[in-house]
């Protein structure tokens, strides 16, 4: 038998109802839900094959892709921001081709990096890239550009060199203004990071929830978004206490 979602073709070459979708009955209750959650649970270190890894796993891959694809963006981001926002030609020159790729959705950039790169690990890596670099980078030319010409005056008069200038007085007064880049960033990366692991079937959590689907277990999918959710969660305070240690008062 040769299965494809809801029809299947037997082995006289005829057509029939795939039998699997009658596992589906609708949404399970919260007791079906609770009973995969104890399983994945008590499974969340078992490695039982190759594309068969406990929760915690998947966790720590969809992190670590996360992490990566963040960190580089943020790091891309600031450094050109700064740029832009002390160069006002500069500024002008490149922000139209900001404004025509910002809004550009992260996933439509998928064929062209998984052609250009040719390994799905890195394609999901740079999508995570792509979904973050644009509100910082927008946010930190901003945040740079509006620092009061008092400070930069100062900095010039005590002859301090680009790099103090930098860390000690561009940097700091625009610390506000990135951190909410960064903010904007870190929710852009999040949500693209889960279905860049569906299309791209890299292990994960975004993986899991394809898995679950493809295996008609609908309280493994509600499992999978409940698992995205938490994660969500947990970074999200983590990054706010970070974002917390940079204050700024005029």
């Amino acid at each position: 038998l040769e299965f494809n979602g809801d029809i299947m073709r037997t082995a006289e070459g005829g057509y029939a109802w795939n039998p699997e979708k009658e596992k589906v009955k609708g949404v399970p209750g919260p007791l079906a839900v609770l009973d995969k959650v104890r399983s994945e649970l008590g499974e969340a270190f078992v490695k039982k094959g190759t594309n068969d890894h406990g929760i915690a796993y998947l966790v720590l891959y969809t992190v670590t892709r996360f992490g990566a694809g963040f960190l580089a963006a943020s790091v891309v981001a600031i450094i050109l921001g700064v740029l832009l926002g002390l160069n006002k030609v500069l500024f002008q020159a490149v922000n139209p081709f900001i404004q025509i790729l910002k809004p550009i959705s992260p996933l439509a950039w998928m064929p062209l990096l998984l052609y250009t790169v040719k390994d799905p690990k890195w394609t999901a890596v740079l999508v995570v890239f792509m979904a973050a670099i644009w509100p910082t980078l927008a946010t930190t030319a901003f945040g740079v550009n509006s620092l009061r010409k008092d400070y930069l005056h100062v900095a010039a008069i005590l002859q301090l060199s680009w790099f103090k200038r930098l860390y000690k007085v561009i940097l700091p007064g625009a610390a506000p203004t990135i951190v909410n880049g960064l903010r904007i960033s870190f929710g852009s990366a999040l949500v693209a990071v889960v279905p860049a692991e569906m299309l791209l079937g890299e292990l994960g959590v975004g993986y899991l929830s394809w898995i679950e689907w493809n295996n008609l277990d609908i309280a493994g999918v509600i499992f999978a978004i409940l698992v995205v959710g938490v994660v969500g969660v947990i970074l999200d305070s983590g990054f706010n206490k970070l974002a917390g240690l940079v204050t700024y008062q005029e």
